[in-house]
């Protein structure tokens, strides 16, 4: 069976109440401006199969960090994350992880989002060389509260550009329009819970095994020379290219 990554108390207790704030406020109708595939500047980070395969389990390491968000009409949406995180006292021991999920958005007339992901689809690669000999691979679910967003046309690169705020009005890395339609995996159940006799149980294990060896395979070298320049500029975290 495949771990399951735990939501911080505090931070559950902040989204918490987040979503009961919002629970206050009436629904509105998914924006068409949003809908579409809008990825960070570096461009190498996009939903879809491109990031995760969901047939063998396989996140895809991109070349460079970054973020991807997608929304549909009809309130669905996916997010694929590569954050790269520096090592200050060990430049040589950067971490970076890759996560993806997916599920339904609800909009609201103060021009709020909630993100739902379908809990047992999302999934989690962290990659730590120094401490570990293998990637980490587990389940990932994270609710998200966006205090609000803006569409706007970036003027230097002609294209349209997504600001997204956190749940305290932090602002999150601008993501540019891709796709129109969105670029997405199948917004259904993609990992359903089967009963399975010891057979199945085998088959699903080694699917798993199969996965983790290749998720394993993060180019140490390119995640040396990432961190390693991180830390030149004085940089904690590296996801906004």
């Amino acid at each position: 069976m495949i771990p399951s990554i735990a939501v911080p108390s505090l931070l559950a207790a902040v989204l918490a109440l987040a979503t009961a704030l919002n629970a206050q406020n009436p629904t509105a109708a998914p924006d068409p401006l949003l809908v579409g595939t809008w990825s960070s500047k570096s461009g190498t980070v996009v939903t879809g199969s491109d990031f995760y395969d969901y047939s063998t389990e396989l996140l895809k390491e991109p070349r460079l960090p970054g973020s991807s968000y997608s929304f549909t009409a009809d309130g669905h949406y996916e997010e694929a994350l590569y954050i790269v995180v520096s090592n200050p006292t060990t430049p040589s021991c950067p971490s970076a992880v890759l996560q993806w999920q997916h599920g339904e958005y609800t909009r609201f007339e103060n021009g709020s989002l909630v993100l739902n992901p379908i809990q047992i689809d999302g999934r989690q690669l962290l990659s730590e060389p120094c401490n570990y000999d293998t990637s980490i691979y587990t389940r990932y679910n994270q609710s998200e509260t966006i205090k609000w967003y803006e569409i706007i046309t970036d003027e230097q690169r002609g294209k349209k550009r997504l600001n997204l705020y956190k749940f305290d009005g932090a602002p999150m890395n601008p993501m540019y329009l891709e796709y129109t339609p969105p670029q997405m995996l199948p917004t259904t159940t993609l990992h359903p819970p089967k009963a399975t006799n010891g057979g199945g149980a085998k088959i699903r294990r080694r699917a798993v095994d199969a996965a983790m060896h290749k998720a394993a395979d993060v180019d140490a070298d390119r995640l040396w020379w990432l961190g390693l320049g991180l830390t030149g500029v004085g940089l904690l975290g590296y996801y906004c290219v």
